[in-house]
């Protein structure tokens, strides 16, 4: 049986496995292939740098099996504190890890449009291109409402933390403020869609408090071996 320090940096190591390919995905990605309001050219950058784009793809797939593999060891990490919060989690990391496979279906899909099958031939190149253009369109929007979820799961996380007593409650109260950021930001997505970029990344620094203070003193210090008793 695994030790609970053990099983924290565990944690900790596969948290950060989940989000550094996310975070490639979201800022690079978009940089490299996306010309906004020019399907030409974006198709272009496409077509020129398949394998990359293919790799960007299995980047985002191998963010998605570690939000698995994080779901199951934050439970076994926390099922002793709260079971019902501990299962709360791995729902919410569930859905998320579903969502982004929708999300990346369409992120595939300008593979498909702009293969040059037979098929297409229906279409000419403009039209091609303005639909590969649609469909990454539709992955930004997914990704937009898929950011909700990173946000909910962090809420009982910090709850459980905060809970814990072989963690310290700072970090539980930082957990908590993250994915109320989270949270916000993804609402204005919906109402202030033309805002949305702005809030979300003004409240990057929120989330880095939260989710980094977390991982690194998971890492570094893992877990105290038995709850601190209440005073």
């Amino acid at each position: 049986m695994k030790s609970r320090q053990h099983q924290a940096r565990l944690v900790g190591a596969l948290y950060l496995a989940m989000a550094l390919p996310a975070a490639i995905s979201l800022t690079y990605f978009p940089s490299r292939f996306v010309v906004p309001g020019d399907p030409a050219a974006t198709a272009a950058r496409i077509e020129s740098a398949k394998l990359l784009y293919r790799l960007c793809v299995l980047i985002d797939l191998t963010s998605g099996v570690f939000v698995l593999c994080m779901a199951v060891a934050v439970y076994q990490l926390f099922k002793d504190v709260d079971r019902t919060q501990a299962r709360l989690v791995v729902g919410m990391l569930f859905v998320q890890s579903a969502m982004a496979f929708a999300v990346m279906m369409a992120q595939l899909a300008p593979l498909v449009v702009l293969n040059g099958a037979s098929y297409w031939s229906a279409f000419d190149k403009p039209q091609l291109n303005a639909l590969a253009q649609g469909f990454l369109s539709l992955r930004g929007q997914g990704i937009g409402a898929l950011s909700i979820y990173w946000g909910l799961w962090l809420l009982p996380l910090g709850v459980l933390t905060y809970k814990s007593g072989f963690l310290p409650r700072i970090l539980g109260v930082f957990l908590l403020i993250a994915g109320s950021a989270y949270v916000l930001s993804a609402i204005s997505f919906f109402v202030l869609p033309a805002y949305y970029g702005k809030i979300f990344w003004g409240a990057a620094p929120i989330y880095g408090l939260g989710e980094m203070s977390f991982v690194t003193y998971l890492l570094i210090k893992g877990a105290r071996p038995e709850p601190l008793q209440a005073a």
